[in-house]
């Protein structure tokens, strides 16, 4: 009797376990997750994730479509609320949305194409074409394929920490695709393609867009995922009313609305738990206000706190989960794998990546190198995935190429500045003219003085490239006398100033090397023809200018530069130096008395933050004359305001421009740039100089300055360039000088 109690007993605390098991196990309701998209909107999906998780709700599946899918991507593959919180907090998203790779993974001729025009576009078969979207994406890529590495060896999106799919649109077709197998990255990157934005994304042959375009909230196939319970997040605009229609754009978008507002007005009923957080006030790319978006998220979120209470809860404990995914610091790639390659090797794609197999690396040094093959602009996409290798312990990298097709361009540019005065700068740039690794460009400048600059490289990377250049320039300006007459001649005259025009043409062969990434060596032959005349002094014939210099220089030169700044004109970090030695040999039967001579100087920088906000860029600079000192036109010259100036003029603040002559100098220079808001700069600069004839022989040049100036300013960076004015000041002259100069300069 007591064995059959006991068995009884046992049968039923069986039936009952079996029975809570079933009702806690396959029999509880199953919860997904539908997140529209929306843009920058899309982050107040984050706020909702932070209130599911800290209710402890369990999801069993997740699909979204453009932002949504990439917030609930992350979700799916690990991440909390929480930490997609953090990390979307400390984004830039300017520099991930756009093409703005760090200055220090171009090249050095690319750096100055990026910071040289303002507009750059396609120009094929003699014909002007608009980029198919203002963005690659690269920088998203990169980025989202960081934050997924620790689930990059799952293929089927079911088998993510949380189940997932997103929808993306065949720009062929117009017809939905389902993502839900593959490269998790390219999958989302895929549905968030938002056109004119980001360029479309090739999976498996098909030309993918924004999701949003056919379906913007997959409920539906949600659903047919054998959900029971939705969860919805919807960030979509409402329709605007008549007052609020004020614009084209409005109308546009207001037209754009009605299919998906329609479509919105069945599955709104069909979803069980329905979140509509206030987004009203901000637009897809109001990234800045994040923070604000966010919180609109969780407080919406919170509204529907009792239904979702009573859903089912999760068995994971939440502060495990938030430990759970983690960044990955360092990686070693064991293979490569490069498809869609055509017109480079092999070999020039893994010295750009500068990338070794079975070799330990640092993820940034990684990011970088991936940056350093994007930066060439020879691709319009490079995207690949990190396939776990069980076997070997470490990655095998699978890129996806696509080669640019487009390799000539019409790039255009403005600048006004107080010496060359206004210009309009035109453009015409090819690649693979005759090498698959090769560049031609030509700038020409119009406006006040006609300029030119034509640029021809064999780009070898690592080993010796070939280089051709050749730059006209010209300006008027009253020139300290030193420059152009002797000691007796001024005495004789009495001329201190002279208003002169002068012309200077500069062809250059050129060999040169890379090491070490940021360092250039250069060495090389050079051609000048320089011509100075005036109309101040009169010559024999009334009718011409008097002639100070018409003469063909030939020298050698080598040149090293280094340099790591991360801003040309604004930088906040990094090193910088340039060391030039060129040798004299011949001077054309104008210059009589030619004998040899060489001019050597370096300059050096360095840059660092004290805040985020204010940075100091510490400068020092030197030059001086060896052999025959008679050519006095190719001496120093200080004074002025500006960038890339022509043979041996150096910017001095408190003196106007070529002020200061002689052949030999030393100067110090301090900046204080403060950025009291985005891309806004208050600039304080002060700079020292000791300038005469032969100062490193009489030891002028380690004596207090005789020289000083300096100078308060106000600058914001625009596309065209950097808008600045600057007042400056010098004790020595005690009168201020003004200097304005707006867009690049070139």
């Amino acid at each position: 009797m007591k064995i059959k109690i006991i068995i009884l007993t046992l049968f039923v605390l069986v039936s009952f376990s079996a029975k809570a098991q079933n009702e806690t196990g396959e029999n509880r309701p199953k919860v997904g997750l539908v997140l529209s998209g929306g843009g920058a909107k899309g982050l107040a999906h984050i706020g909702v994730l932070k209130v599911i998780d800290s209710l402890g709700v369990k999801i069993d599946y997740v699909a979204g479509t453009s932002m949504g899918s990439i917030i609930g991507a992350l979700y799916a593959s690990g991440y909390s609320g929480s930490q997609l919180d953090s990390i979307f907090q400390k984004i830039d998203f300017d520099k991930i949305i756009n093409d703005d790779l760090p200055r220090e993974s171009k090249a050095f001729y690319e750096r100055d194409n990026s910071e040289k025009y303002a507009v750059t576009l396609p120009f094929d078969n003699l014909k002007i074409k608009l980029p198919s979207a203002l963005s690659r994406g690269q920088n998203t890529f990169s980025l989202l394929s960081r934050l997924t590495l620790h689930v990059s060896d799952v293929k089927q999106f079911d088998q993510l920490p949380i189940p997932f799919f997103c929808i993306a649109t065949n720009i062929e077709t117009g017809k939905q695709v389902i993502l839900e197998k593959g490269n998790l990255t390219q999958s989302i990157m895929a549905s968030g393609a938002l056109p004119t934005l980001f360029q479309p994304v090739v999976i498996n042959g098909d030309v993918l867009i924004d999701g949003g375009v056919v379906n913007n909230y997959p409920i539906d196939e949600l659903r047919a995922k054998g959900m029971d319970i939705i969860i919805g997040v919807d960030v979509q605009d409402d329709l605007l009313i008549r007052d609020e229609l004020t614009s084209a754009p409005d109308v546009l978008i207001q037209i754009n609305n009605f299919r998906t507002i329609k479509a919105m007005e069945t599955k709104t009923d069909k979803t069980d738990i329905y979140i509509k957080p206030n987004i009203k006030d901000f637009s897809v790319v109001s990234f800045d206000d994040g923070t604000k978006i966010i919180d609109n998220g969780k407080q919406a979120a919170l509204l529907k706190t009792n239904k979702l209470n009573g859903l089912p809860k999760s068995n994971t404990n939440i502060k495990k989960q938030i430990k759970k995914v983690s960044f990955q610091d360092s990686l070693t790639i064991n293979s490569f794998t490069f498809k869609g390659k055509n017109n480079y090797s092999r070999a020039y794609l893994l010295g750009k990546l500068k990338l070794k197999p079975n070799k330990k690396i640092l993820y940034k040094d990684f990011e970088k190198g991936v940056n350093n093959l994007v930066a060439t602009n020879n691709f319009d996409s490079f995207q690949y995935e990190l396939n776990k290798n069980n076997n070997a312990g470490g990655y095998d990298l699978v890129a996806d190429i696509r080669e640019s097709k487009t390799t000539t361009f019409l790039k255009l540019g403005v600048h006004y500045d107080d010496l060359y005065k206004s210009a309009a700068l035109i453009n015409l740039t090819k690649k693979r003219l005759l090498f698959n690794n090769d560049m031609a460009s030509l700038d020409f400048v119009l406006g006040d003085h006609v300029r030119y600059n034509f640029e021809y490289l064999i780009d070898k990377g690592f080993y010796w490239s070939v280089g051709l250049r050749s730059r006209f320039n010209t300006f008027n300006r009253n020139i300290n006398a030193q420059l152009l007459l002797d000691e007796s001649e001024i005495s004789a005259t009495g001329v201190n100033k002279i208003d002169a025009e002068l012309q200077d043409q500069t062809n250059q062969f050129y060999l040169q090397t890379l090491f070490r990434k940021d360092f250039s060596l250069s060495i090389g032959a050079e051609h000048k023809r320089l011509e100075v005349k005036s109309e101040t002094i009169s010559s024999a014939n009334p009718d011409d200018d008097f002639v100070f210099e018409n003469t063909d220089y030939l020298s050698v030169f080598g040149t090293l530069k280094l340099d790591t700044y991360d801003n040309k004109y604004f930088p906040k970090k990094g090193i910088f130096f340039n060391g030039d030695i060129h040798i004299y040999f011949y001077g054309s039967r104008f210059n009589e008395t030619f004998e040899d001579f060489s001019i050597a100087q370096a300059n050096m920088g360095y840059a660092f933050s004290v805040t985020n906000k204010l940075g100091f860029n510490l400068q020092t600079s030197g030059g001086f004359k060896l052999g025959d000192k008679s050519t006095q036109t190719l001496d120093f010259a200080l004074g002025g305001y500006g960038n890339n100036f022509i043979n041996n003029f150096i910017p001095f603040i408190g003196y106007d421009f070529i002020s200061l002559t002689g052949n030999s100098y030393v100067k110090a220079n301090v900046i204080a740039d403060y950025e009291v808001l985005k891309k806004h700069h208050l600039t304080f600069e002060a700079n020292w100089a000791n300038i005469e004839d032969d100062i490193f022989e009489t030891g002028e040049w380690f004596t207090l300055p005789d020289y000083r100036g300096y100078g308060i300013g106000y600058a914001v960076e625009t596309f065209v360039g950097p808008i600045q004015v600057k007042y400056s000041f010098s004790p020595e002259q005690n009168k201020g000088i003004w200097f304005f100069n707006l867009g690049f300069w070139f």
